[in-house]
């Protein structure tokens, strides 16, 4: 598995995060190992893959898709560009509390800071108090970090217990979230395949491709796909910046049998303008 090839040298390698310790990022990343990892801290996701490409971070965790508020494009969109390759995947469940320092009540908070995710997964919490202003931030735990580090009185911030915990917050109401069951998708990516899962446990699949405009293009190859016996779990089409109305596809795939998989991919290949393999993984959600 990919933990054991990590660590099997015994070196402790660097994961990069957006966000800091305390962050949804950061949870996904000691999730996944399920072991001590120096973590690379990052504010935004370009510098997360900047940091990866440069060889400042072994691999990166990366949300990629949200169960409320869907994919987050521009993350397709690095993975294409710089050639990522994923090695693996997470899901976790996304629980957010109001954060603020001790002795407050929720009448006291004129702001709430937070990930802009964050604000619109938990917005119909503040239609009942309409005195608090929503602004958005660079990430849930810095801006956590941020109220504890200045003592900031009358902000709050919308984070995880977690976060509360490491930078000695109350939590002024816990599970504000909107919709109680909010899940997000990270996806562990390198720049090469040295973290490569060993084929028998590779049971899932993303791969990038644009199709010609002939009428039923797209509906034959998902029909490839069907016939091949792969279950497709995600569609996400991207426009090509460079040629109006023109799409490439990214789609991620479930297989119970890798010859299958192997064979869908001989097939799809030529069918496709272009075709490039993102990624063979195990499936988080197993």
């Amino acid at each position: 598995m990919i933990v054991g090839i990590f660590f099997s040298l015994g070196m402790k390698q660097i994961v990069g995060i957006q966000g800091i310790k305390g962050s949804y990022h950061h949870q996904a990343a000691m999730e996944f190992f399920h072991s001590d990892v120096e973590v690379d801290e990052c504010m935004t996701f370009d510098g997360l893959v900047r940091r990866l490409i440069d060889d400042k971070s072994d691999c990166i965790v990366m949300a990629i898709e949200n169960s409320i508020v869907g994919s987050i494009i521009p993350n397709y969109a690095l993975i294409d560009k710089y050639n990522l390759n994923i090695v693996g995947e997470k899901y976790i469940n996304i629980h957010h509390h109001l954060l603020c320092l001790p002795g407050q009540k929720i009448e006291d908070i004129n702001e709430v800071h937070s990930h802009p995710m964050a604000l619109l997964q938990c917005k119909e919490f503040f239609y009942d108090y309409p005195h608090i202003r929503l602004v958005e931030d660079s990430d849930t735990a810095e801006t956590a970090r941020r109220i504890q580090q200045g003592q900031i009185r009358g902000i709050a911030a919308i984070a995880s217990k977690v976060a509360a915990q490491m930078y000695g917050l109350d939590v002024l109401s816990s599970e504000i979230q909107t919709i109680e069951t909010n899940m997000t998708r990270f996806v562990i990516c390198s720049k090469d395949d040295r973290f490569k899962v060993s084929q028998d446990e590779v049971n899932k699949a993303s791969f990038n491709f644009e199709l010609s405009h002939k009428r039923g293009s797209l509906a034959s190859f998902l029909n490839v796909m069907s016939d091949c016996r792969l279950n497709l779990t995600k569609i996400q089409s991207l426009p090509k910046a460079d040629t109006p109305w023109k799409y490439s596809f990214f789609v991620a795939v479930t297989f119970e049998n890798y010859d299958n998989y192997k064979k869908a991919l001989a097939i799809l290949s030529i069918m496709a303008e272009s075709f490039k393999v993102l990624g063979e993984y195990k499936n988080g959600r197993v």
